[in-house]
Order: C-alpha cells, then structure tokens, then sequence
C-alpha cells in the first residue's frame, strides 16, 4: 500500500480535558459517529406539551389527580449517568407546583444501584443549588436494612425495593436512554431494578449477564431486561420522563409517559443514533470512553471497551482513552483484578458465585482474553497491569506498540464517544 503521509488528525475526550494525536490516512478505515440526528430545537418547549399530551397515558395532571395523589417520588439518575436535568426538572416541578403539589411533599431519590451515592456537590452540579435546596434528595444505598418486599418475580429473583416506596403515592421515573451492555438498553425500567433494589435483587438480575440473549442492544427473551421490566410494573410506575441524547449530549429525543410504550418509543430514536454498521472490522480501536463523568472510573469506562470490541480483530489492539479520575469505581471490582491470578480465574470465580463488582471484572477479562488492551488513563502501571491491559504513559506509546504489532499498514477505527456507540458487522464474515 502507498503510503502518501496525509495525516487526520484527532481529539478525543479525557476527562475535563482532550488528547490530540495524528495518524495517516491510510491507517483510518472510519471515524464511528452513528446517524447523525439533528438536535431538538426546543426541548423545554417539546417537554412541556409532553406533559400535557404524553404517549400511552392521560397528561401528568390528570393521571395525578386519578389516583388522588398527594406524595410524588421523583427518581433520578446518580453521577454517572450524564443526564440533562437543566432541561427535564425544571417543566416537570412547574407542573407539579401548578396541580398543587407541596414542596415537602415531592421527594427526589438518587437510583445508585450498587453505586456510592452522590455528594452534595456533586447533587448540586447535576439538578442545580436551587432545586437541591428546596427540595428533599436521598441517595439510595444497596445495603440498608428494612427494602420492601415484592415477593418473587417469575425468574425466581426476589424483589426487594427501597423502603421509599411504601411513602408516596405517585412514583416518577427520569433517565436517559442509550444501549446498554447487558440489558439491551438503559433508561425506562432500570430506574427501578436496579436503581432502588436491594444488592442482592441487583446480583441476582445481573448474573444473567452470562446468558446469551444479554448483550446490547437485544430486548427479545434478554432475562436481564425481562427481569427489569417485571419489576417497575410491580413497583408501579405511573409516570416516566426520558431522553435521547447524541455522542455530543445534545438531546435528539424527549419521551413521557406510559412506562412501556414512552419508553419504547426512544428506543427507536436511540437505535438510529446510536448504532453504527461497518463493513469489516480492524486491526485497532481507538477509543475514548467520552470524558467526564463516563470516564470517571475504570467500572464505567468498561462500556467503551466493550462497544469497541464489536469493531476489532480477533488479537487485534483496543486503545482506550479513559480518565479513571476515581480508580476503579468500586471495591469490590478493585478487589477482583488485585487477586486475580489469571483472566481463567476471574471467569471460574464468577461462574462459581456472581457478586456485583466482580461482573466488572469478568466483562473485562473476556475482552482481554481475545485482544490486547492498552490503557491511556491516570491509573498506575500496577494497576493497569492488574486490569490485564497494557500500561500507556500517552497516546503516542500506544500507537507506538501498534506500530510494532500490526506494521505501518495497520486499520483502525476511531470512537470518539464509546460508551454510547456500537458498531456491528452488516455484511461478509465477521473477522
């Protein structure tokens, strides 16, 4: 192959900052972006007749007013989960006001999951210090004592929930819709599970992630997502608030509503977005996980890699650009890769027992079983060693060992936002 030196240059995001580097032209199968969708002219204006005339329900005052409610719980996502609430909170508590609802009787509820919960700066960052202060904002937390029963669900999966729940009358849901690894996509349903359930609800529900119906994307016969969506009904759902958002956080798409059909209705927004086909797969991925928060730790960066292994080689090269300001994101992952002995011995382990933390782990170990994982981060050489990648001191010793590898004619793809982009094969045999 000629090579005529023409060089592409790119940024892609790393934490609050950028990473430039060059590569030739020839060495860029594609830049992997997903349809573009042109960005909602208006969304406080979309939101606001949305609430008025949502899809599958009667508008929010009224479906209020059915079931005399006095109490409303709004459930929100935590920090790791980037989520406009410049843009849905603010019509949502107008409304709220206007109907008649107090003040002290709405209550925001962080849905953590298994995650640490917010600060309160962080809970003023995100909603903003007016609402954080005029309102009431609990994190939830996966290990409290005293989660209501809801009895089993038909996969057998106990179902405990925040006590919270029993106190209110009318139950909110906000989140934002993208693909998600093993649930087939985010938003809609995981408010509930695993937003607000107990650890071991949680473990349960995401010991499925072995299960080959679980993988992105996928909604059919995925005990993930059925496990999920049995829950919210259960809990009962009344009213859901989502959004679409592109590779850039602009907001393509605004549903409310009904629980199922709302939320299924972004779905096709988020599948034209955020699905991307190639023609063949590369030798190399450069990704990024998308900066600040989604690269907040290795256990969210983990997405990135994952998106970016549908688009690489077998013993090909993933590149992943990841901040990793917060380590790994959780003790018990961090617990995992430290005593791990081999990537065999994360899968046994998991197979054995599934414990949150540790599904991290073995979502790594069975990329880096198939390709090399070099890491641009500020983690240390010890513990990117520990995640079985390779230790990158910057972009350019990682293109450096590809390089090497793979020779100057490599092929590779750029992702610049990773964590919400998955490519797949349309044509010819997957390589």
């Amino acid at each position: 192959m000629e090579n005529n030196n023409k060089k592409l240059e790119f940024k892609l995001k790393y934490g609050n900052e950028k990473i430039e580097f060059k590569l030739d032209q020839e060495n860029v199968i594609d830049v992997l972006a997903g349809n573009k969708v042109e960005p909602l002219q208006d969304p406080l204006e979309e939101l606001k007749k949305l609430l008025e005339n949502p899809i599958g329900s009667l508008s929010l005052q009224k479906e209020i007013e059915s079931k005399k409610a006095e109490k409303v719980l709004i459930v929100v996502n935590d920090i790791t989960r980037p989520t406009p609430y410049d843009i849905i909170l603010p019509p949502l508590l107008e409304k709220l006001a206007e109907i008649g609802l107090k003040k002290e009787n709405i209550i925001f509820i962080v849905a953590t999951g298994s995650h640490r919960g917010n600060t309160e700066e962080e809970n003023r960052a995100i909603f903003g210090p007016e609402i954080v202060s005029s309102y009431k904002f609990i994190n939830h937390c996966c290990d409290e004592e005293g989660f209501l029963d809801f009895g089993n669900l038909k996969s057998g999966n106990h179902l405990s929930v925040n006590p919270i729940i029993k106190e209110v009358d009318f139950v909110i849901t906000t989140g934002v819709i993208v693909p998600h690894y093993i649930a087939g996509f985010s938003g809609g349903r995981k408010s509930i599970l695993p937003g607000i359930c107990a650890r071991k609800t949680i473990e349960n529900n995401h010991a499925n992630m072995v299960h080959p119906r679980a993988f992105k994307g996928n909604l059919d016969d995925n005990p993930v997502h059925n496990e999920m969506l049995e829950a919210a009904e259960k809990v009962g759902v009344d009213f859901i608030i989502n959004v679409v958002t592109d590779q850039n956080g602009d907001i393509i798409g605004i549903v409310a509503g009904d629980l199922k059909e709302s939320w299924k209705k972004g779905l096709d927004i988020c599948q034209h977005a955020h699905f991307c086909p190639i023609r063949k797969k590369a030798d190399v991925v450069i990704v990024s996980a998308g900066g600040y928060p989604k690269d907040i730790n290795m256990y969210q960066s983990q997405k990135a890699l994952d998106n970016a292994y549908e688009a690489v080689k077998k013993d090909g090269t993933i590149v992943l650009i990841a901040d990793c300001e917060n380590g790994l994101g959780s003790d018990i992952f961090a617990e995992w890769m430290e005593s791990a002995t081999s990537i065999a011995d994360i899968e046994n382990r998991l197979k054995k027992k599934f414990i949150l933390g540790g599904h991290k782990a073995y979502a790594i170990a069975r990329v880096a079983k198939e390709v090399d994982i070099l890491l641009v981060s500020s983690l240390s050489e010890k513990q990117t060693e520990k995640l079985f990648m390779k230790y990158c001191t910057d972009i350019n010793d990682a293109i450096n060992y590809i390089q090497k590898k793979h020779g100057q004619d490599f092929s590779s793809y750029i992702m610049p936002s990773g964590g919400a982009l998955v490519p797949f094969v349309i044509s010819g045999k997957k390589e």
